[in-house]
């Protein structure tokens, strides 16, 4: 993560020492120094207006500048470019002139002769500073430094812990895959091994290394250089930061110690992913704490799933982490399993991650066995899903840019313009990307790709294949652009992934958008399904009837052969038959009876035929009529 370092010095001697010092600090980027208060002051305005995205971090004033004093220069500066971090390089040292400093809007002061340690020191708080002001105010500031995936977050790159909800779920082989896709697409990325006492990040990239988290434990002011010489520069680009060889030295790494690591890796590296291993303790409980993302990996079985929401449940009494700002990822999923991710969100009360890994285990055998996770085949299924995820997350450029350019206003309506107005459209007046012009730090309207000459175009997926039914992990604001505010129409560039995560950003900050906008097509649907569903209960009441009437004519036949048979010895047989077969039937149904009586041999036979009313009683009948028989002997 380059700091952009702006010296202001008018001694030309001072102006190369000063340079040629600040060029040696880890990952600065030193600009030509301005020669004068008023030079200092062209620039940055310029820049301001051209692409404020390109402002430096660090505005380094030394004491030699003129024609106006340091301390009105910095006044100045802090006045006109607020998200700008001055450093005052000053041979007096004493309270008095730290305290002016302090007051005219200085963020440190480092003494002359300059040290590389101090100077480190300063500008590297000078700097995180100045991007934690940057990505609170927006407004074009954001050049890619950290994704806000929750809304919230400190200064420095983005944090992602993977806590597995117990062991053996793939907790490991989710933290390196994270890395590497955000390395692979350009970001400045470490890998932390906070699993103190079981850690295997060393082991799935073939890595021995002198130094562990807990060298860093007992050091009460970690600077860059120190976290520089603890971190080992992997073949990929990763900086990884192991876990001891020794598990129970882990209990030296506690609450107070995580934090400083952390933040001293949020101050150099965009992105630091956090392996958190499957049991808590005060250190990866600070890291879960202050993690812009908490994932927690887990498999579709019972006691995975139990683990699962035991952990949530945990993190939520000792507040650590509250279940809804808990991303839970499915691992080795099936479609035939019978835990899907849904019934996953539904039980442990925590959104789920729209992209879920394959159980495809033959695909990393070779590269387990071998101990070299990053020559996982690309073109197999959990590494694209892995690297799905971590476009899901924001983790990798393309999605980082999209997702913090979804939040900035539309630039102005010239073509490839680098300047930012309120109130244009996204790239040309035609609604058209700016892409013909060559200004630095030119950016398309929200879901486009920010398109300037220093930006290069990475092919890493923005998400993961999307699932049938994402339960909690559903997007809410599905593919729809926003225009800057008084903008006249509507973006016509691509509209930002809004799955999973980031979706889960969109309905933290609009909740309900697309709930109120889709009231009125489920009114015109149900309109549509009305007569069908009337229809299909019409049916099914007239069926009803029908065999209502089939029942009622099959007990009239019963009664009636019973009462013929009884008057056959005293009476008159054919009389009791038919007062038998009409006297329990209800008044709609005797009216259209019809009711015959016959004997043969010994055996009294009757036949009950009615009519079945159309949809209630008293109406009109059906064509066809419903008949009863039975049959009773004589007695005696």
């Amino acid at each position: 993560m380059d700091i952009r370092i702006q010296p202001a010095v008018s001694d030309p001697d001072a102006a190369r020492s000063l340079v040629t010092l600040v060029s040696q600090l880890p990952g600065s980027e030193p600009l030509p120094p301005a020669v004068d208060s008023t030079r200092l002051m062209d620039v940055l305005a310029r820049q301001a207006e051209e692409a404020p995205a390109e402002l430096p971090e660090v505005v380094l004033v030394h004491e030699l500048i003129g024609p106006a004093s340091a301390l009105e220069v910095i006044g100045q500066v802090a006045l006109q470019f607020p998200a700008v971090g001055v450093v005052l390089a000053t041979q007096d040292t004493s309270p008095r002139l730290y305290s002016a400093a302090m007051d005219a809007g200085a963020r440190g002061v480092a003494g002359l002769p300059l040290a590389y340690d101090e100077l480190e020191a300063r500008v590297t708080a000078a700097a995180t500073w100045a991007r934690g002001v940057r990505r609170h105010l927006g407004g074009g500031y954001e050049r890619g430094h950290g994704v806000d995936l929750y809304g919230f977050g400190g200064g420095g790159g983005t944090l992602v812990t993977v806590t597995g909800a117990k062991g053996g779920v793939g907790t490991t082989l989710t933290a390196v895959q994270l890395a590497l896709a955000a390395r692979a697409s350009g970001c400045d990325t470490a890998l932390v091994d906070l699993d103190l006492q079981a850690g295997d990040v060393g082991s799935f990239l073939d890595v021995r290394f002198r130094r562990s988290v807990v060298d860093l434990a007992g050091i009460k002011d970690l600077s860059p250089r120190v976290v520089q010489d603890a971190v080992y520069p992997h073949e990929t680009g990763l900086g990884l930061l192991l876990a001891p060889a020794e598990g129970e030295r882990g209990e030296e790494v506690d609450e107070r110690a995580a934090r400083q690591l952390v933040a001293a890796l949020r101050a150099r590296y965009e992105v630091v992913v956090v392996d958190c291993g499957t049991q808590m303790h005060a250190g990866n409980a600070a890291a879960i704490e202050s993690a812009d993302a908490a994932l927690l990996l887990t498999t579709p079985d019972v006691i995975a799933v139990r683990g699962a929401t035991r952990m949530v449940r945990l993190w939520d009494r000792l507040q650590i982490r509250k279940a809804e700002e808990t991303l839970t990822v499915v691992n080795r999923t099936s479609r035939h399993s019978e835990i899907q991710p849904q019934l996953v969100a539904r039980i442990t009360g925590t959104p789920v991650a729209r992209t879920s890994v394959p159980a495809h285990f033959r695909e990393l055998q070779s590269a387990l066995d071998a101990g070299r996770m990053q020559d996982l085949d690309p073109k197999g299924s959990v590494r694209q899903a892995l690297w799905g995820l971590a476009g899901e997350l924001g983790l990798t450029a393309q999605t980082r840019t999209r997702t913090q350019t979804a939040r900035l206003p539309a630039p102005s309506g010239g073509r490839g313009s680098g300047r930012r107005r309120h109130g244009g459209r996204a790239g040309g007046t035609d609604g058209t990307d700016g892409t013909d012009g060559t200004a630095q730090g030119a950016v398309t309207g929200p879901g486009g790709q920010a398109t300037g000459a220093d930006r290069p175009r990475h092919a890493l997926p923005p998400g993961g294949p999307p699932a049938a039914d994402p339960g909690l992990g559903q997007a809410a604001d599905r593919g729809q652009g926003r225009v800057g505010p008084g903008s006249p129409g509507e973006s016509t560039a691509h509209a930002p992934s809004d799955t999973g995560a980031a979706g889960f950003l969109r309905r933290r900050i609009a909740p309900r958008i697309r709930q109120e906008g889709e009231r009125g097509a489920l009114s015109v649907e149900f309109a549509g399904m009305a007569p069908v569903v009337l229809l299909t209960l019409v049916l099914l009441w007239q069926c009803v009837l029908i065999g209502y009437t089939f029942t009622l004519a099959g007990n009239s036949a019963d009664e009636a052969a019973r009462a013929a048979t009884a008057a056959a010895a005293y009476g008159d047989p054919q009389a009791a038959c038919e007062s038998a077969a009409r006297a329990h039937l209800p008044a709609k149904w005797r009216e259209g009876s019809s009711v015959s009586c016959s004997r043969g041999g010994t055996v009294w036979t009757a036949d009950v035929d009615l009519r079945t009313p159309i949809l209630f009683p008293g109406a009109a009948g059906l064509p066809f009529t419903v008949g009863g028989e039975a049959g009773a002997a004589e007695e005696g």
